[in-house]
Order: structure tokens, then sequence, then C-alpha cells
């Protein structure tokens, strides 16, 4: 079962890398000066100060911060700050944007997270670095494996998340790079949440972690990567054409800095964008997601899920946690819009579907599917760097639903 997977998710790298080298003629000069008629929250407060703008090619960083507001079911409502840092580290001309976001907040459910994720291109673009680190006192809603499971199946599961991934890249080519990196994800002081005692004797993860040979108090996994980036975005914050096309192995050992268990995932992300019109003020945006576990056992709370990607912006509409299984393919389009001339205000309106199956449970890809749609209203924070205040509403079947405020784009 594992190798037909990993030969299914190799043919759709191969087949999206294929896709990217086809669409070559969409390869375009990278990040440009903004138009002069576009104007974004920094020039709303220079006005109203009578301030003159600066020059715009010696501004070489931007950094916005703005809070950070929503409510989903694993956490309720949930608030704090959120801050991103875009800049250049070579000629603008031959070098992307990179970044950096983080921030903090705290939620309804006592929950305190925190988290620092970064993507920096040297100059000219020769190395790319890639991290996601995090450190919450959080807690999450379990449930069986597969995507049709109930609502009345959850468990809630209090934990302390270090997660620390970090990864390098090398340019080999126009647009494609290798690299390898470093995963660890530690759990620890696992225990009861909002629900019972006898609830949580009863819950999915105990009977998973159970059956698996895991202890419940706390799970580790550790490994190295290797990687492929095939990447032709104008703007890695906010593309507007272009793909990318991405594979990742990682490779997880048993007793390695207090790993608990030897397996190997295999993640896929591709995504790409069209302009529907000349101006490029609307636009098409698709994503595919692809998260398997290819050989071993991962333990429970790594295993993929619904909104497990980097950013947790994946199924809008779910709340991290909600979908769980050994393999996972995701998909979504959303539909992008400007909504003023001058570019300060959008919106955008999305559809997904995630699909889960699990050797576990007896569950099989697509044969059920967790549908999620919602829309979302875009402010212009930096023109420059193209950052937006992002604001979106989504919902999912069973009443599943979530409001959601960050700063840079879904995908």
């Amino acid at each position: 079962m594992s190798s037909r997977f990993s030969t299914v998710c190799f043919c759709i790298v191969f087949a999206a890398l294929s896709c990217a080298s086809a669409a070559a003629q969409d390869i375009v000069p990278l990040e440009s000066p903004a138009s002069p008629s576009l104007i974004d929250v920094a020039d709303l407060w220079r006005i109203a100060r009578h301030k003159d703008p600066p020059d715009a090619e010696a501004v070489r960083k931007f950094f916005v911060i703005a809070p950070s507001i929503g409510s989903k079911p694993s956490t309720g409502l949930n608030a704090g700050l959120a801050g991103n840092v875009a800049f250049f580290q070579g000629d603008t001309d031959t070098t992307h944007i990179s970044s950096v976001s983080g921030g903090l907040k705290v939620s309804q459910k006592g929950q305190t997270l925190s988290g620092m994720k970064f993507a920096v291109f040297s100059d000219s673009n020769k190395w790319f670095v890639q991290g996601d680190n995090r450190l919450s006192l959080t807690s999450q809603n379990t449930y069986g494996l597969g995507s049709d499971t109930g609502p009345e199946d959850s468990a809630n599961v209090k934990y302390d998340l270090f997660r620390l991934y970090e990864s390098v890249y090398r340019k080999v080519g126009e647009g494609l790079y290798v690299g390898a990196g470093f995963n660890f994800s530690a759990h620890t002081n696992i225990r009861p949440g909002s629900s019972s005692t006898d609830v949580f004797d009863d819950s999915a993860y105990l009977a998973y972690s159970s059956r698996n040979g895991f202890t419940a108090q706390g799970q580790t996994s550790a490994g190295p990567s290797v990687g492929l980036i095939f990447d032709t975005r104008d703007n890695a914050i906010n593309a507007q054409r272009g793909w990318l096309a991405s594979a990742t192995y990682r490779t997880f050992f048993d007793g390695f800095l207090g790993g608990d268990s030897s397996w190997q995932e295999l993640d896929v992300d591709v995504r790409t964008y069209r302009n529907l019109e000349a101006d490029g003020r609307q636009r098409l945006a698709f994503w595919f997601l692809s998260d398997m576990v290819v050989g071993g056992t991962a333990p429970y709370l790594d295993l993929p899920t619904s909104a497990g990607d980097t950013y947790g912006r994946s199924a809008r509409g779910y709340s991290e946690g909600r979908y769980r299984g050994e393999h996972l393919a995701y998909g979504e389009v959303e539909y992008r819009n400007t909504l003023t001339q001058n570019g300060l205000l959008g919106f955008v309106a999305f559809l997904n579907t995630t699909t889960i199956g699990s050797v576990d449970a007896g569950t099989r890809l697509f044969d059920t599917f967790a549908p999620g749609a919602g829309f979302g209203f875009r402010v212009l924070l930096n023109k420059r760097s193209r950052t937006n205040l992002c604001t979106d509403y989504g919902w999912g079947k069973d009443g599943s639903r979530g409001f959601y405020l960050s700063i840079q784009e879904a995908f």
C-alpha cells in the first residue's frame, strides 16, 4: 500500500514539474516597483500627516504589524499580534523578495500560540532558506482517522508543542532548487483538555497510540529531509502569475533526539496563478497539496491533517486536526479581485476540499470528502511587497466554520 502511494506521489511531482517547465513562457521579471497609482495603508497615513512618500528605490525593507483575531472550533476566539517583514537580499531585478512572519496570540480556551516562519532568498536567488518554528501551549479536538468522522466523536486533548523545521536549498537551474533540512516535532505533557477523563480514555488519540505502541504522555519525531522546488512566481508573498511545484521527503528515526518511531513522509505542494484581465486585477489561484506517510507508523499528532500546512491556511472552514490520516490530498481554487482602482481594497472567494485515507481506519483516499467554501476581504498594507491584511470566513460540513484574520495570502 505505502509503495503504491509513494509511486503515485512521485508521478504527481514529475507531472507538476513538467507542467511548470512547459509554462516557462510564464517566467516574468521579478518584483518590480509598485505602480504609482496604487495606494496602501502607509500612503493613507502619510497623506493624513501631509508627508512626502519616501524614495521607492531606496527602501529595501517593508515592515507591517497588525492585530491577529480569529475564531474556530479548536481555539474559540483568539487574539494577538502578527508581524511581517519583507526585504531584498540583493538586486531587486534579479532577487526574489524574502519574508519573515511571526506572531503571538492567546485564545478563549487558554491557549498560548507563537511561531515564526521565514522564506529568505540570497543575492540573485543562489540560496533559499526556509523555516517553520512553533512554540505553543495548546489543545486540539481529536477525532477518528479519515474524512468522514462526525463531530460527536471528538475528545479535547491539551499538550505543549515545540516544532523546528529548517531547510536550505541551492539554485541549480532557472527557478529550480535542491536542498536538505532538519525536522523536529515534540508534543509533550499530553493530557485531557476540556473533555472529561472518561471521554479522553475513549479518545481516538489514545486508541491509536495504544494500537501502535506509543506512550500517551508525549510523542516526538526527528530526522532529516531532502527537497526539490521549482518556483517561477513573480512574488512569493502575493503571486500574480507563475508556478510553484515542490516535493519534500522526510525520514524520522526511532531513538534519534527522542524520536518514538521510524517513519517516512512525502509532501507535495503545487500552486499556479492565472490573470483574467491584462491589468491583473482579476485572477484565479489554484493550490494542490498531498501529504503522505509512505512508510512506518507516525505518532497520532504528526499524521497528515486538515489545516496542517506551514501557515495553517489550507482547509479554511475547518480547524487544524479536524480530519486526520496517513494519506491526505487537498485542492483549492480562489478568485481574487480588486475592489478599488487604487488597489487599496480587494476581496476573494474560495472553494476547497480535503480527502483522507487511513490504513489504520480501513478507509481510502477519495472515498469521502470534506468540502469548504468562503469569502474574504483584503486591505493593502504595503504595495511594494504586496502584503495584504486578510480577513476570511469559511464554512465546512457538519456545521464547521471559522473566521481568520492574518497577514499574507493563504497561498
